[in-house]
């Protein structure tokens, strides 16, 4: 990833699209919420907890549209990003990378600590975001000349258990996807927000794989 190749090129469209959509969907979630963005950007747990509009509780509407515009920005910051990384790499400086998505990182992993409802929600956004840190970094390490250096210089027990994750994350989302009814990959259903988390879970798997 450190040369722009058509492989890159195509990541960086599909993530980018996948980011402005998410982009687009928070424009919509700041002023209404809309179930099925929170229940397909959760894992199980929490889609589980957001899937029957009738069990609502006192507040659970105000912390589910919470929950949903969190995870719009977390995908739009995370689909926007690795269409950047995958074009731009190396040049950009490593402190950048690090404040973009370290921040994010931490304040999801501070809301997980403090906030029970949503953890899973805010954790799978925490992992993502300290993914992207570790793969940017890896990427903007000082080379030694070596075409592989990133190799040497990345954790290989982090890396592969990122991508054990972020692979059962793709089949995980990618099942949900082949189970939504037909008919409803349409803009603003369930179908297109899950689409675009495949891509992205997908292109956070093909970046760690070349490290």
């Amino acid at each position: 990833m450190h040369e722009p190749t058509l492989v890159n090129w195509l990541l960086a469209l599909l993530t980018a699209t996948s980011g402005a959509y998410c982009l687009a969907r928070l424009r919509h979630t700041s002023g209404a919420t809309s179930p099925s963005c929170t229940a397909a950007a959760a894992p199980p747990r929490t889609a589980r907890a957001c899937a029957a509009p009738g069990a609502a509780t006192p507040g659970s509407g105000a912390a589910a549209g919470l929950l949903a515009r969190e995870s719009d920005a977390a995908d739009a910051l995370m689909g926007l990003g690795m269409a950047a990384m995958a074009v731009a790499g190396a040049a950009v400086p490593a402190a950048v990378w690090a404040w973009l998505f370290g921040v994010p990182a931490a304040a999801f992993l501070l809301a997980a600590v403090h906030a029970p409802a949503g953890r899973a929600h805010r954790l799978h956004h925490a992992v993502g975001a300290l993914a992207m840190t570790y793969t940017a970094l890896a990427m903007t390490a000082p080379s030694a000349g070596h075409h592989h250096h990133a190799a040497a210089l990345g954790a290989p027990l982090l890396t592969g258990a990122l991508l054990l994750y972020f692979g059962g994350y793709t089949l995980w989302v990618g099942s949900r996807l082949l189970r939504t009814p037909a008919g409803t990959l349409a803009l603003g259903t369930a179908g297109l927000p899950q689409a675009c988390r495949l891509t992205m879970g997908i292109g956070m798997f093909a970046m760690l794989l070349t490290m």
